[in-house]
């Protein structure tokens, strides 16, 4: 299966380039960032959200991003059986860690923030599996305006949407995170999975699950 460079933007909507621990969109010849270098230093290392039994004999960490189309893919057709033959029985620990290509997908992981702790896992599952559906025409007001629908149905107001959205403490402390583990790591592409410290390619279901009987 192919994965998506960390060096790629969205396709048809913005190219970014991810340097110097900040990252940039480049839209029509003009390049704005978003956070830049002293403040995504400066900013803290959020924790991560375990979804799984604290004790499960094996931790899987996967990094994706919200606008990978494989990421998407995985979610739908990895993760799914991956949660009810291993996540929800105990055997996995399993830990989602966010990779920003795009502004775009910071929007979306600071919706899927936004719920906390309790609702994070279902609220990025539902960001995946509608990714074309809220992406639509990949312009800024058509995904800006999708992602709060997303918001609206997980149970949040519109007040706080506009607070998450507007939150650029948090946003910081999302990049400056995505930063660090990728770099710790060595993540060069999306989606990643590092089983137990040892880091694998994307995969299929059935290579996933011959990994973790061997390891059970």
């Amino acid at each position: 299966m192919n994965r998506r460079s960390l060096l790629l933007g969205l396709a048809g909507a913005a190219v970014v380039a991810v340097t110097g621990g900040w990252i940039a969109t480049r839209q029509s010849g003009t390049q704005t960032s978003f956070v830049t270098p002293a403040a995504a230093a400066d900013a803290e290392i959020l924790p991560d959200i375990p979804l799984g039994s604290a004790d499960a004999p094996i931790t899987i960490i996967e990094y994706a991003s919200y606008t990978c189309p494989h990421c998407s893919h995985f979610h739908m057709d990895v993760f799914a059986p991956l949660k009810r033959d291993y996540i929800d029985t105990g055997k996995v620990k399993f830990i989602h860690r966010e990779v920003y290509f795009d502004k775009f997908g910071l929007w979306a992981g600071a919706i899927a923030g936004c719920v906390g702790a309790p609702k994070y896992h279902a609220v990025s599952g539902m960001i995946y599996d509608t990714q074309k559906e809220w992406i639509g025409d990949g312009k800024e007001a058509t995904i800006g305006a999708n992602l709060r629908k997303i918001g609206l149905k997980a149970g949040l107001s519109k007040e706080q949407i506009d607070t998450c959205l507007n939150d650029q403490a948090r946003m910081q402390a999302m990049v400056a995170t995505y930063q660090k583990h990728a770099t710790d790591d060595k993540i060069d592409a999306t989606p990643t999975l590092i089983i137990d410290g040892e880091k694998y390619s994307n995969m299929s279901y059935a290579d996933l699950k011959k990994i973790l009987d061997a390891k059970l």
